[in-house]
């Protein structure tokens, strides 16, 4: 298995997959599905913020981190989306690209991880405190989708536990 930066040869794939999951999974609230050309302009926007899982040339999942909330105080904190196809569940496949990701997120100075994730998926919930997600917040029947309440699970990794001082605090009186 290869896990790489996505390009814009990947956006029918990566199509492929996320409107699967739209259209049959409760995993995202979403109803809308997502074209070829709003994959590749996703690919542009994200850079390397964006990763692809592939073994002999099949696309097997995707990762990427998309800023949390506007503003320049959540400049450090980035939200994920990871979909796998159905055959690479339980493969290792999730895995390998977590650990792409926070070594990308740490590159890029990310501070915090967040993931939100539908209380219709516990499977989501145990891999992600499987790998040092921390459920922060459940917020009860504010999605909506095939006729049913939602809730919605936030989750967050520290990845800069040890990080003392920022920018915005270095030199400011206390």
């Amino acid at each position: 298995m290869i896990v790489r930066q996505a390009t814009p040869a990947d956006a029918p794939a990566i199509a492929e997959i996320t409107n699967q999951i739209i259209r049959d999974t409760l995993i995202t609230f979403t109803t809308v599905e997502k074209t070829t050309d709003q994959i590749c302009a996703e690919i542009a926007d994200k850079g390397p913020q964006m990763q692809v899982a592939e073994r002999e040339g099949v696309l097997l999942g995707y990762i990427a981190l998309a800023p949390f909330r506007a503003g320049p105080g959540y400049a450090q904190t980035r939200e994920l989306t990871i979909y796998l196809t159905t055959q690479a569940r339980g493969q290792g496949v999730g895995r390998a690209l977590m650990q792409a990701i926070e070594t990308q997120a740490r590159a890029d100075d990310i501070h915090v991880l967040v993931a939100g994730i539908s209380g219709a998926n516990p499977k989501a919930i145990a891999f992600h405190q499987a790998l040092g997600f921390q459920e922060t917040a459940r917020m009860p029947q504010v999605g909506r989708k095939a006729g049913q309440w939602l809730d919605l699970v936030l989750m967050q990794k520290i990845l800069c536990a040890n990080r003392t001082a920022d920018a915005d605090s270095v030199g400011q009186p206390g």
